[in-house]
């Protein structure tokens, strides 16, 4: 163990170092999620990829057993590891393309699985195409055991647990709220240098659900002239927690959405009066379609989550006005 530890050291001191012949760099970006990293690290390192590839696993702040579970696979020279102390998951991702060697950087969420051939579908594609700034393909879902999808759950609600399904046939991203999904992601790394990298103001901090940087960073792509797909066969699978499937998480999970939606507006220049006008004409469309779909549990309790998170949108519009009254002009 003590060689592990001293080999993994190593690995972290001289990471900056570039390999020149690593086409694709894998990264995982993980925070307290020791019980399903093994699998997606493995799920990559099992890679039927023809050509040389990395996976970096950037450990953001972890006081589980993250490091342990890394080291048990340190034999393998393609594994990677840095500890990144900042929390936050859009500070994570940009330690990770710092330190790639790849100009392809393909991340997997920590508690995925990606199929054998993820990383040369998502490579092909950048290769056939050189206006292609992001990719992602199909997410499925991994239930725990003895566990079904909840009665009261919509497949509109199940995109928050990652589900994402766009069809059979590669798509071109035009809107984007069709984005592809950050646990199954991938970005050109100039495109990411192009636009100073992923926004720190956006994406999950520690239990915060923070979120819209894939959105934020898909309209950046196609204001630049870039593109954006979906690759079905670039599949993944995403463990469903089980503390995920209580009401309260999706509550709490469309809170921070509607948060997120305020936050990336204002980063656009779109602050200000407008945004409580907004808030409150969502916030009554989705009261009145609860009420609507009165009788249809799922249907019910993803309208009235949508209407609860303009609450969290409303509210961070007003600080947003407050700040700035007291601001110095």
């Amino acid at each position: 163990m003590l060689f592990l530890h001293s080999a993994l050291s190593f690995v972290n001191s001289v990471i900056t170092e570039k390999m020149p012949d690593t086409q694709i760099s894998a990264i995982i970006c993980t925070h307290n999620r020791d019980t399903y990293l093994g699998a997606a690290i493995d799920s990559l390192l099992r890679q039927d990829f023809a050509a040389e590839f990395e996976v970096v696993v950037i450990d953001n702040g972890s006081c589980d057993r993250t490091r342990e579970v890394v080291e048990q696979r340190a034999s393998d020279s393609r594994l990677k590891y840095v500890f990144e102390p900042t929390i936050g998951l859009s500070v994570a991702r940009n330690t990770g393309a710092k330190v790639a060697s790849a100009d392809i950087l393909a991340y997997l969420d920590d508690d995925a699985v990606a199929s054998p051939n993820w990383l040369q579908v998502l490579y092909d594609a950048y290769q056939d195409n050189s206006q292609l700034a992001i990719a992602g393909g199909k997410v499925t879902l991994l239930w725990p055991q003895g566990i079904q999808q909840p009665y009261w759950l919509s497949s509109g609600l199940a995109a928050n647990l990652g589900l994402y399904d766009l069809g059979d046939s590669i798509v071109y991203i035009k809107q984007p709220g069709l984005t592809p999904r950050g646990l199954n992601y991938s970005i050109r790394g100039a495109f990411l240098k192009e636009i100073g990298g992923f926004d720190p103001q956006l994406g999950r901090v520690g239990k915060n659900l923070l979120s819209n940087e894939e959105l934020q960073m898909t309209e950046f792509a196609l204001q630049r002239g870039w593109q954006v797909a979906y690759l079905p066969q670039a599949l993944v699978a995403h463990n469903v927690a089980p503390e995920r499937l209580q009401r309260s998480w999706f509550l709490n999970r469309g809170w921070w959405q509607g948060i997120s939606e305020c936050y990336r507006e204002q980063l656009a220049g779109q602050a200000g009066i407008a945004q409580l006008r907004r808030g409150s004409e969502r916030f009554l469309r989705g009261l009145y379609k609860t009420l609507q779909y009165f009788s249809d549990p799922a249907e019910r309790f993803d309208k009235f989550v949508y209407t609860y998170g303009q609450i969290g949108y409303l509210n961070a519009a007003i600080h947003g006005l407050i700040s700035n009254s007291k601001s110095p002009k």
